[in-house]
């Protein structure tokens, strides 16, 4: 029968052929999308179609749908389906991030080594910045917990990530620590002052009694 037999997803591209036991000429592959619509095979970016042969070199997610044989006079054949994967990934902290902190998001391509894509960036499915080769939040707080993605124009979305964010718990520091410092240096002053009036107020009232005693031996 005239349907796609050949296919080959190695290196990300898709070779698919049309057969048939008796005659292969004047059959193509056609295809139905969810973004081009019905059209020929070699509409894809990549494609071309060689005889009753389609090739798509450098396969995307747009690539996945419905493929067929389809004769000139309108026959056609029974259909494949073909997913092709996202090489998108999202790059996300593996561990989570402690409120305070600063977080860094991008978009990357796990089958090529080119630099960070130019993606948006989504949260619990909401669009959160365009068109950017990494966000930065700043200051990390709960309320940025949620699944994380990003999504290229053309090579797709990548599978969505959670990001946790954990309570602070950093240590006291020398800025923690100066307000008790500052109290405890005052109460020492003050204890400091409080003593040396009591021992100058007993000091002036035994010169007193001292004086007294001898005036009165003077005049017995």
């Amino acid at each position: 029968s005239s349907v796609p037999t050949e296919l080959n997803t190695s290196h990300l591209s898709l070779s698919l052929s049309c057969e048939d036991q008796s005659n292969s000429t004047g059959w193509t592959v056609r295809r139905y999308t969810g973004r081009w619509r019905l059209e020929d095979c070699s509409s894809s970016v990549s494609g071309s179609q060689t005889g009753s042969t389609c090739t798509i070199r450098d396969t995307i997610t747009y690539d996945t749908g419905v493929y067929w044989c389809e004769s000139e006079s309108g026959e056609k054949h029974q259909p494949v389906n073909i997913t092709v994967h996202s090489g998108v990934i999202l790059e996300s902290p593996v561990h989570p991030v402690t409120e305070g902190e600063t977080l860094t998001l991008r978009c990357l391509d796990q089958n090529t080594t080119s630099p960070n894509l130019r993606a948006d960036f989504y949260k619990d499915g909401s669009l959160i910045q365009s068109q950017t080769t990494e966000m930065i939040i700043s200051t990390v707080s709960k309320s940025h917990e949620g699944f994380y993605s990003c999504k290229h124009p053309e090579r797709g979305e990548s599978p969505k990530s959670w990001i946790s964010v954990t309570a602070s718990s950093r240590r006291s520091g020398p800025d923690d620590l100066s307000p008790v410092i500052a109290g405890v240096t005052a109460g020492l002053i003050f204890f400091i002052v409080f003593l040396v009036f009591l021992w100058r107020y007993r000091s002036n009232k035994g010169s007193s009694s001292a004086l007294l005693k001898f005036n009165n031996r003077l005049c017995s």
